[in-house]
């Protein structure tokens, strides 16, 4: 019997809201929300800065009992409380056979979380050092691109959930491409990916579902369809026109 995936949906608990004119519920996408189904391998939110993205996987990521900051469930650091109540509201639904790993990157907080495991393997001494399961090396003698795949060459092991918040911030497009090969080759060992991404290239592995979050709510939307994908194929297929019209007075 298929386990995938791990995380199946989620539902906004309407009912126990107070007022949807407070944050996080006054985000329209928030506002809108209702219920949402996940992907077996692997699930993607887009939308512009500001649109809910980032606080939704947040929310989902403590819901499932991730620290908010990033890292596995067994960090439990706080460098500062930014995040939303949301998850208080959300209603998970799971499989009955639970992942093996997990894990919550995101970008803006990865430095806290690499910061917290040099402080650990301070005080560990004798026992293994925690980033022995990350290259074996300090995360902050790598460049934030490299740290971002040793992370998931090393630490990820496969019968996963990982929630990814942004990752291609730190990361040129060939190691996008990168880390596209080693999310086939996670999710060819049962895992499943949620992402929050704003590159084409990681919204592009096949058979990804992926939902567009804007004012109007959470809709699915094709890759081809998506504006990402729009932009960036007409830029690159004939850039000029759209430098002059960006540089027209």
């Amino acid at each position: 019997m298929q386990a995938l995936p791990y995380l199946k949906q989620i539902a906004l608990k309407r009912d126990q809201i107070d007022s949807f004119e407070s944050y996080p519920f006054s985000i329209p996408a928030i506002k809108e929300l209702d219920e949402l189904d996940f992907a077996k391998q692997v699930t993607i939110f887009i939308g512009e800065n500001g649109s809910g993205k980032s606080t939704l996987l947040e929310a989902i990521a403590v819901g499932l009992g991730f620290n908010a900051e990033g890292g596995t469930k067994n960090f439990n650091f706080t460098t500062r409380k930014t995040h939303s109540d949301l998850h208080q509201y959300l209603r998970l639904s799971k499989s009955f056979k639970k992942y093996r790993d997990g894990f919550f990157l995101r970008a803006e907080s990865f430095y806290n979380v690499a910061s917290n495991m040099d402080e650990l393997d301070a005080v560990s001494s004798p026992a293994p050092k925690v980033n022995l399961s990350y290259g074996g090396k300090s995360l902050h003698h790598q460049s934030h691109g490299e740290s971002f795949l040793s992370l998931m060459i090393n630490r990820f092991g496969g019968n996963g959930l990982y929630l990814l918040d942004e990752p291609e911030a730190a990361l040129s497009p060939a190691r996008q491409l990168a880390v596209l090969s080693r999310m086939n080759q996670l999710i060819k060992q049962d895992s499943q990916f949620v992402i929050a991404t704003h590159s084409p290239i990681l919204m592009a592995y096949p058979g990804a579902l992926i939902y567009q979050i804007d004012k109007t709510g959470v809709t699915p939307v094709k890759y081809e369809d998506t504006e990402h994908y729009e932009i960036t194929r007409a830029f690159i297929n004939n850039p000029q026109p759209m430098l002059d019209e960006l540089f027209s007075d």
